[in-house]
């Protein structure tokens, strides 16, 4: 069972930045696959950045060029940089993990493990 925590979500005024957290457990971290997801209101969840054990990235068109997604295996973490926010960018967004984590997952359905989210509010 891995459990995973985020933190650093909050209020943000359009063109701001904020730096998600998502601490995990487990011994295994370094072989996990990692992404972060967000859902708002009435839309479905989707992917914002996922990146595998091996370190490769991949980004949704609407973020690419403003988040960056890194991970420090020493401290079970993975982050999401968030640069030049928008209105759209708005919320709640959720960590998710994959132990068989070498391939590129970019699918809800992909990931067995989920944090609770972060709201992350962006206003104009």
């Amino acid at each position: 069972q891995v459990q995973l925590v985020e933190s650093g979500g909050g209020l943000v005024q359009v063109g701001g930045s904020l730096r998600l957290s998502c601490a995990a457990s487990g011994r295994a971290f370094s072989t996990y696959g990692m992404g972060w997801f967000r859902q708002a209101p009435g839309k479905e969840r989707e992917l914002v950045a996922a990146m595998p054990s091996g370190g490769s990235t991949s980004y949704a068109d609407s973020v690419k060029d403003r988040f960056i997604i890194s991970r420090d295996n020493a401290k079970n973490t993975v982050y999401l940089q968030m640069n030049s926010l928008k209105p759209e960018d708005t919320a709640v967004y959720y960590c998710a993990a994959r132990t068989w984590g070498f391939a590129l997952a970019v699918r809800s359905d992909q990931y067995e493990y989920w944090g609770q989210g972060t709201q992350v509010t962006v206003s104009s």
